[in-house]
């Protein structure tokens, strides 16, 4: 008479074989987020970059004057962090004010 196997469920193992339930958690990763910076140029004027700040940014006009100051002394600043659509959306719109009013500020946008 044949000797039944010793798992009767019928997997059959070899002993250097391990089981591994390896299970990944799901993960919730947040997208990238995007720097828009403006640029200093020597012919818009401040008064305008304040506007596009107030206008397009939602700042007050003191933290617009400050952004606006930042820009003019260290060469750019950073005006917001989005999400890559909208840090795309919020460069097309200072650029397209801009090109409106013919001034060269440029506005530029760059991963966090």
């Amino acid at each position: 008479m044949a000797r039944p196997p010793d798992n009767p469920g019928g997997d059959h193992h070899h002993d250097d074989e391990i089981d591994l339930d390896v299970r990944t958690k799901p993960r919730t990763q947040r997208p990238p987020m995007y720097k828009v910076l403006l640029l200093n140029d020597d012919f818009t004027p401040m008064e305008f970059v304040v506007h596009v700040l107030e206008r397009l940014f939602a700042m007050s006009h003191a933290q617009a004057i400050e952004i606006m100051l930042a820009v003019h002394r260290q060469g750019l600043a950073v005006v917001g962090v989005f999400s890559h659509e909208v840090a795309e959306t919020k460069v097309m719109q200072v650029m397209e004010l801009a090109r409106r009013q013919q001034h060269p500020l440029q506005c530029t946008m760059e991963k966090e």
